[in-house]
C-alpha cells in the first residue's frame, strides 16, 4: 500500500489499514502501570533514537521511574496519528507544535498540561504560544530545526561557487553546476519533502501572512499568486534529480553525502543524519532565496518537536512527571549531546558545543522575521494528506498544467474546508 493511500485512509478514517499493526502501544492494560510511563516514538532514525534513549535513561536514573518506549517508522506513526490517538495510544507521544497539536487538543483527544507549564522556564511567549489552544497547553518544545539549502562545503570551495541570495542568482549557479552535474537533490516518494520547496517560494513571492491565510484555507488555490509560485518553481525543475517520486529523502541526503548532487532543499537533520559524524563539519546552507525584495528573507522554516499526553493516557501523573523532566534544559542538553542535527528551544539549555552548524541555524532562526512550521503542520492534516501530497506529486510529475492544478486543489479545499474536523 503506498503512502498516499494510507494518509488518504487515515485522514478520512476508512481504509483497510489496521493500527494495531503499525501502532500498537504495549500499555500495560487498564489502569496501567504507575510507575511506567510508556512513550510513542517516531524517532525511527538511528540519531534521534539513541539521542531520546538517552535522554529517557537520564530520566529514569533521575526520577527511579520506568520509561517504556515503543518506537514505530516515521512516516507509518504520521500516517496513523488520528487512529493511534483515538485507539490505545501510550500515555506520551512525540509530536509537533502549532496547528498539528492545536487540532488534534481541539478534537479532545489530548490531555491539558497547563499546570505543568506553570513550573516551566526559559521558553520564549512564541513557543509557549505554539504550544496553546484555547488558553491552555498540550505540547512541551524540545527542539527546532531550520529548513534552508544545504551543501558540503569543500564542493563549493572547490569548484568556486558562491552562496546565492537571490533567485536569479540561484537558478545560475544551478545553470553553473549543472555542467559539473547534477545541482539539485530531490525527493518526494515520502510525500512531504517537496513541500518545504513550495512554502518557501510561496513566502517568498507572496509573503508569510498569505502563506499562512493559503495553509488555514483562507486564499484561493486559482489566485494568480498561487499559480505564481508553481510557474516560479518550475524554473528550478530543470536542474533537479530526475526520478523524484521514486525517491526516499535518506536517497536524496545520500546522493549529497555522495557528491553526486550540489545542494538541496532540506531541513537541518536530514543531510546531518546522511553524513559520517566525520564529515558532518562540512555541511553548511544558505538561507532560500529572496524572489520578491519586498519580502525579502524574513521568514523562515523551522518545524518544533515535542511532547504531549494523548487524553486515553492510562497514567496521566506519570506522564506529567515525565514531561516536567523533559521541559528543563537539561533534559535538552543530554538529547543534543547524542544529536547534533537540531536546536534546543529553552533558552537555558547549554550551547557552548553546539557546532558550527548549529550555531548558524540558532542565528538564522534568532534573526527570522517570521518562523512557519512546514506545510502539513501549518494546514488541516486531512487537507495535506490528501490533497496536497497528491497535487504537488502530480505537479513534480507534470509541471506544465497549473491551471488545472489549481483549479482540482481549489475544488479540493472548499469541501474539506467547509466540513468539521472530525
Amino acid at each position: 500500500m503506498s503512502r498516499r493511500t494510507l494518509l488518504r485512509s487515515t485522514a478520512v478514517g476508512v481504509g483497510a489499514v489496521t493500527l494495531p499493526a503499525l501502532l500498537a502501544a504495549c500499555g500495560s492494560g487498564p489502569g496501567g502501570n504507575k510507575n511506567e510511563v510508556t512513550v510513542g516514538s517516531n524517532a525511527s532514525d538511528a540519531v534521534p533514537k539513541t539521542a531520546f534513549q538517552a535522554a529517557f535513561d537520564a530520566y529514569e536514573k533521575e526520577s527511579g521511574k520506568k520509561v517504556k518506549v515503543n518506537t514505530k517508522d516515521h512516516n507509518d506513526f504520521q500516517e496513523n496519528i488520528n487512529r493511534y490517538l483515538q485507539g490505545t495510544p501510550d500515555d506520551v507521544f512525540m509530536w509537533f507544535a502549532g496547528y498539528r497539536m492545536q487540532y488534534f487538543a481541539e478534537k479532545g483527544l489530548l490531555t491539558d498540561i497547563s499546570d505543568v507549564w506553570q513550573g516551566f522556564t526559559g521558553f520564549s511567549d512564541a513557543l509557549k504560544a505554539q504550544s496553546t489552544h484555547a488558553g491552555k497547553q498540550y505540547f512541551v518544545p524540545y527542539y527546532y530545526y531550520p529548513w534552508a539549502v544545504f551543501h558540503r562545503k569543500s564542493l563549493f570551495a572547490s569548484k568556486g561557487y558562491q552562496q546565492p541570495k537571490t533567485w536569479d542568482e540561484f537558478i545560475a549557479l544551478a545553470k553553473q553546476m549543472s555542467k559539473d552535474g547534477t545541482p539539485v537533490a530531490f525527493s518526494d516518494k515520502d510525500g512531504w519533502p517537496a513541500m518545504g520547496t513550495f512554502d518557501y517560494i510561496d513566502m517568498r513571492l507572496n509573503g508569510y501572512d498569505f502563506h499562512k491565510s493559503l495553509m488555514a484555507g483562507k486564499e484561493a488555490w486559482t489566485d494568480p499568486k498561487v499559480r505564481n509560485v508553481f510557474d516560479t518553481w518550475r524554473e528550478l525543475m530543470p536542474y533537479y534529480q530526475k526520478g523524484a517520486l521514486g525517491r526516499t529523502w535518506e536517497e536524496a541526503g545520500q546522493s549529497l553525502q555522495q557528491r553526486k548532487t550540489g545542494m538541496a532543499v532540506f531541513g537541518m537533520p536530514h543531510p546531518g543524519s546522511q553524513f559520517p559524524e566525520n564529515e558532518r563539519d562540512d555541511i553548511d546552507f544558505f538561507a532560500f532565496p529572496e524572489i520578491d525584495p519586498q519580502h525579502g528573507q524574513g521568514a523562515v522554516e523551522a518545524p518544533i518537536d515535542g511532547f504531549l499526553i494523548a487524553r486515553k493516557s492510562k497514567n496521566i501523573s506519570g506522564a506529567k512527571n515525565l514531561l516536567t523532566w523533559l521541559g528543563k534544559p537539561k533534559a535538552e542538553d543530554v538529547y543534543l549531546r547524542h544529536d547534533p542535527n537540531n536546536v534546543a528551544v529553552n533558552s537555558g539549555a547549554e550551547t557552548s558545543g553546539y557546532s558550527a552548524l548549529q550555531k548558524k541555524s540558532a542565528e538564522l532562526v534568532a534573526g527570522a522575521q517570521q518562523i512557519s512550521q512546514f506545510l502539513d503542520r501549518d494546514t488541516r492534516p486531512d487537507f495535506a494528506s490528501t490533497v496536497m501530497i497528491q497535487a504537488i506529486q502530480e505537479f513534480i510529475g507534470n509541471p506544465k498544467d497549473v491551471d488545472g492544478l489549481c483549479n482540482k486543489i481549489e475544488r479540493q479545499k472548499k469541501t474539506i474546508f467547509s466540513q468539521t474536523a472530525d
